[in-house]
């Protein structure tokens, strides 16, 4: 590919005139790649994001260009209104037309079709502080009477068959918004923190959680693919051997945090798990944070610190998307909860499994119909109906770390306690109105510990050879967490189902768009 800079005709008599020397306005140069020209022309240059002008960033009386899309067209016999949305803001900005040359082509525009209008701002009289007086339209791109987005509400399960198209809507326009701050702000909390940002593989030949429940990754098919499969012998495959999806990008991260120190994933995991629940997606994304040098006591403090971090960054960045949401899915119980989870004053609680255990086994005995699933005991994988009680009723509506949970019902790698051989030092986060959204554990660094646990739970260890050279070549402690992060992203929205919080949910039986 060739790169080239042309200089126009217009440019290059300006310079003549000035004697040849004159810094170029950026307007004024050309681009080429290849054979193609394109010129950035001052109105490109000129467009203004929404989020600008209804947060007053723009002064009243300036003259701007907004590109967006129609959201509502109203055009009466001398007065017309149109309200034009570009997606940086929750709120739109109403554009005022007069003039027949510019109301007959208001009165040809319909909702969802793309233009380009240039105005004076004005002071509204109506619930926007502002507005646009029109002075030109441009129509960009028409939209066609069958467009599926018409002023009215729809329900999320009819936006979910029109994935392409809802992030135009309020609801899922706000949860988008708010995705890109939780995903920005994780970001910056782990560059604060002093923590490297490690691509962990896709493809992958370990079982980080022992499940089975994998997607498997091959080039076979036909015969070829029957054959491996019964045999369980791959060497023909790509990889030459059985390959996945991964699940978690944990153990990659314990690799690295064993030489760089503190590090994070975000990415990407999938699970072959044939579940139509409101909480499960085939495709998810991670944030998986490793620190060397730790236990699980500093896993959960990192864990707190962040949580309370990303969340106060979209309370302050996306108050109106918040406000949405609380509204409309949350019976305005969403900004106290959001403001009291990221009040840094306030601590998370912490309580023990076993003492979680006695206390439910309490409030459960007091009316066992009320609950779902009522035999609880010691080695119970809670349910969400225990873990939203231990966070709503117990704690108060305050998040609560449980730690200490039997080893029978946690994965391999967790590190088992030195005082209690029935437990592992692992924890998880419960928060109000969600249940458990944060999971983590100090890792098992000691070698004969390890393999034994691996034979234990029905693992070769030669498949983790290299997890296991990290314990024979200066192992350390370390620990670590995962947050799921859609789930995170339903929590701060609350988004009941969180097929309506990723872009494109991939489920069982579902993988359009």
């Amino acid at each position: 590919m060739i790169w080239r800079m042309v200089i126009g005709l217009s440019v290059a008599r300006a310079l003549l005139q000035n004697g040849g020397v004159r810094r170029l306005q950026r307007k004024e140069i050309v681009y080429a790649v290849t054979t193609k020209v394109q010129t950035i022309s001052s109105s490109e240059e000129a467009r203004i994001r929404i989020k600008s002008i209804v947060q007053g960033d723009i002064d009243i009386g300036e003259e701007v260009m907004i590109k967006g899309w129609a959201k509502t067209v109203r055009a009466q016999k001398s007065l017309g209104f149109m309200e034009v949305h570009d997606g940086s803001s929750f709120s739109g900005l109403q554009c005022v037309f007069e003039g027949e040359e510019l109301l007959s082509t208001l009165k040809n525009t319909s909702t969802g079709t793309a233009v380009s209008v240039i105005g004076e701002l004005k002071e509204s009289q109506g619930k926007q502080s502002r507005e646009l007086k029109a002075k030109a339209i441009e129509i960009i791109g028409e939209c066609t009477k069958e467009y599926p987005l018409q002023k009215k509400r729809h329900s999320l399960e009819f936006l979910r068959s029109i994935a392409h198209l809802r992030p135009r809507t309020n609801t899922i326009g706000a949860v988008a918004r708010i995705r890109s701050t939780l995903a920005q702000a994780t970001h910056s909390f782990f560059h604060d923190q002093g923590f490297k940002y490690v691509h962990s593989p896709i493809v992958t030949a370990s079982d980080c959680e022992g499940a089975g429940e994998m997607f498997r990754v091959t080039s076979l098919s036909g015969d070829a693919l029957i054959e491996a499969t019964k045999n369980d012998d791959f060497i023909q495959d790509f990889f030459a051997r059985s390959a996945y999806l991964t699940v978690s990008g944990q153990l990659s991260a314990e690799a690295y945090a064993c030489a760089l120190g503190d590090v994070y994933t975000f990415g990407p995991t999938f699970r072959a798990e044939n579940s139509q629940t409101t909480r499960h997606l085939a495709e998810f994304w991670m944030i998986e944070p490793e620190l060397a040098f730790a236990n699980a006591k500093t896993a959960r403090r990192n864990a707190q610190n962040l949580l309370k971090s990303t969340v106060a960054s979209v309370l302050k960045e996306n108050a109106d998307d918040i406000a949405f949401c609380d509204k409309f899915y949350a019976n305005n119980q969403l900004i106290p909860r959001l403001e009291r989870l990221a009040d840094p004053s306030l601590d998370f609680l912490e309580i023990p499994y076993a003492q979680a255990i006695k206390l439910l086994q309490q409030e459960i005995a007091k009316d066992p119909s009320k609950w779902k699933f009522p035999h609880v005991q010691f080695g119970t994988d809670l349910a969400t109906e225990h873990e939203r009680w231990l966070a709503e009723t117990y704690s108060n509506n305050n998040c609560v770390f449980v730690y200490d949970y039997p080893r029978s019902i946690k994965s391999f790698y967790m590190r088992d306690n030195d005082d209690d051989l029935q437990t592992v030092a692992a924890f998880d986060l419960l928060c109000p109105g969600v249940g458990e959204l944060i999971g983590g554990s100090q890792r098992e660094e000691r070698l004969d510990k390890l393999e034994a646990k691996m034979i234990e739970f029905g693992l070769d260890p030669n498949d983790y050879w290299w997890y296991l050279d990290l314990r024979r070549f200066g192992s350390v402690p370390h620990a670590g967490y995962g947050v799921g992060f859609d789930r995170l992203v339903a929590y701060v929205t609350a988004q009941e189902n969180i097929r309506d919080v990723i872009p494109f949910p991939r489920v069982p039986g579902n993988a359009d768009f």
